[in-house]
């Protein structure tokens, strides 16, 4: 899976986790730093998001903008 381009692995570990929908979620790569983007419903889903992504390899920094409308 190293082979694979960032985008590609994060993108790929955030579909699997369950606990989030990709619906309302953006993500960047840069040399490393992921930023999480959009919004989500709970504050958990927000947390899951980055766990999902934390040991993904390649991945240095996190910066998780997620928002939370909890309506």
């Amino acid at each position: 899976m190293i082979d694979m381009p960032l985008d590609d692995r994060v993108l790929t570990a955030l579909e699997q986790n369950p606990h989030i929908t990709r619906r309302n979620l953006r993500f960047e790569t840069s040399e490393g730093r992921v930023t999480l983007r959009g919004v989500v419903g709970t504050y958990y889903q927000k947390q899951m998001a980055q766990e999902a992504i934390r040991y993904v390899d390649g991945v240095h920094e996190i910066a998780n903008e997620l928002e939370v409308n909890g309506a």
